[in-house]
């Protein structure tokens, strides 16, 4: 008789859900997905999507906080790796672009709105959560004297605006996503710090700091 699985078994398990319900959201909408669908394209019983999710809503939650994870991982190396500040915001800009027009955040998304309540969550784990962090970065930054910001979290709101603008309504409507993603970012941030220092923006491949 078998026992229970490894948590390392488990968790990949676990991930391969996640997996077939962000595939079946894609390709089906989110009123279209089923859990016994997304149960067989994992290869799982839809007793064990119940057991460890609920139902539906929290399976899409669940989905959300792990796109959310990896956008705080990836946005967290970017801020948090000690490079001068225009690098750095480069880098976490360019990382904003890919994760949100990526196909992953479409599908997610474009499930949240036809469902108001999943958007509550995806406002809760996602844009909050890094606009805090984001937030917490450009605070340090005023603290040191390196930003002329009176309100980090304006600030943030300025530099998540010029770097996605209208581009994801434009990817959610079906144009594909820029392929020019780095020089987008460094136009962004260049304007941004135009914007916020109040003075001639760095020269290309310097940073401010």
């Amino acid at each position: 008789m078998r026992g229970r699985p490894r948590s390392g078994e488990q968790e990949g398990r676990r991930a391969a859900v996640l997996d077939a319900a962000l595939a079946e959201v894609a390709e089906r909408g989110y009123a279209g997905t089923t859990m016994l669908a997304v149960a067989r394209r994992a290869g799982a019983s839809k007793e064990t999507l119940y057991a460890w999710h609920g139902n539906k809503r929290g399976l899409f939650a669940a989905l959300i906080r792990r796109q959310a994870e990896q956008a705080d991982a990836e946005i967290t190396a970017a801020l948090e790796g000690g490079l001068p500040v225009r690098e750095a915001l480069t880098g976490f800009a360019a990382s904003l672009l890919r994760l949100l027009l990526g196909p992953a955040s479409i599908a997610i998304n474009r499930a949240a709105i036809s469902a108001p309540e999943l958007a509550e969550v995806l406002l809760a784990e996602g844009r909050h959560t890094t606009g805090r962090r984001a937030a917490a970065y450009l605070g340090g930054l005023a603290e040191r004297g390196e930003l002329a910001v009176d309100d980090p979290e304006a600030a943030f709101q300025l530099l998540y605006g010029l770097v996605i603008a209208d581009r994801q309504i434009r990817v959610l409507l079906g144009e594909p996503p820029p392929e020019n993603v780095e020089e987008i970012a460094e136009n962004a941030v260049d304007r941004f710090l135009v914007l916020a220092a109040g003075g001639p923006g760095p020269a290309r491949g310097q940073g401010p700091g």
